[in-house]
């Protein structure tokens, strides 16, 4: 039996038997709930490893659900849902949600999702034990001496750019909107300052990718933001 547990939140049963069918295949535990009011109940009694949301619900929409749970939890949360506007996989994701499934889906495609979130589960647990280190690939970061490394070469950043590599690297595996990154490297989330957000992150990515036009570390998602990689 899988040892990670799942919170299916699905007011549509033949989505939710979709779901958790799929869930039982492949040995995952789960638990469900059709309500958001129901989600955080479950959220909170069993702590669930990751939790997969639908935004419509009957009663509360998924976006407060997540920033009801994200005020108490870092319980990863991927959004499934029909919503499929960039200001709907926005808001979602800066209410804390860690990925966006969109529906129609595949159940290829869910599977591989969850499995990006279990390794970066098992990369934050991995990190927590090492203490003040992280390590991605040929990535390296001290955190205690400030240093990044490729390899065997140190990083010459700004303070700007070690401070958004280490954001990226502390939420590897998951989509950081442009918001939730002003708000963490600059203290604010003005509209204007997304342009220079890219240039900082064009500059970090000379720096760190042996070929900025094929990135291995840091992917773009157009319109909303970044994600550092897990390296193999």
């Amino acid at each position: 039996m899988n040892k990670y547990q799942i919170l299916v939140v699905e007011d549509d049963a033949p989505i939710r038997n979709l779901i958790t069918t799929t869930l039982k295949a492949h040995d995952y535990r789960y638990l469900t709930s059709g309500t958001g009011e129901g989600a955080v109940m479950e959220a909170a009694s069993h702590n669930p490893d990751i939790i997969l949301l639908d935004l419509g619900l009957p009663d509360i929409d998924g976006v407060e659900v997540i920033a009801r749970i994200r005020s108490w939890s870092n319980i990863p949360i991927i959004v499934i849902s029909a919503r499929s506007e960039d200001s709907d996989k926005i808001d979602a994701l800066d209410a804390g949600a860690d990925d966006y499934l969109t529906k129609p889906f595949s159940v290829e495609e869910l599977l591989a999702r969850l499995r990006v979130t279990q390794r970066r589960l098992a990369l934050m647990q991995s990190n927590t034990e090492q203490g003040s280190s992280y390590t991605n690939g040929l990535l390296h970061i001290d955190y205690a001496t400030r240093c990044a490394y490729l390899g065997e070469e140190e990083l010459r950043l700004t303070p700007i750019e070690y401070k958004l590599l280490c954001l990226l690297a502390q939420n590897t595996g998951k989509v950081l909107t442009h918001k939730y990154i002003l708000q963490n490297v600059w203290g604010s989330s003005l509209e204007t300052d997304v342009g220079s957000l890219r240039v900082f992150m064009a500059t970090l990515r000379k720096k760190l990718e042996k070929n900025p036009d094929s990135p291995q570390f840091i992917q773009t998602h157009i319109g909303i933001g970044y994600r550092m990689m897990k390296q193999e």
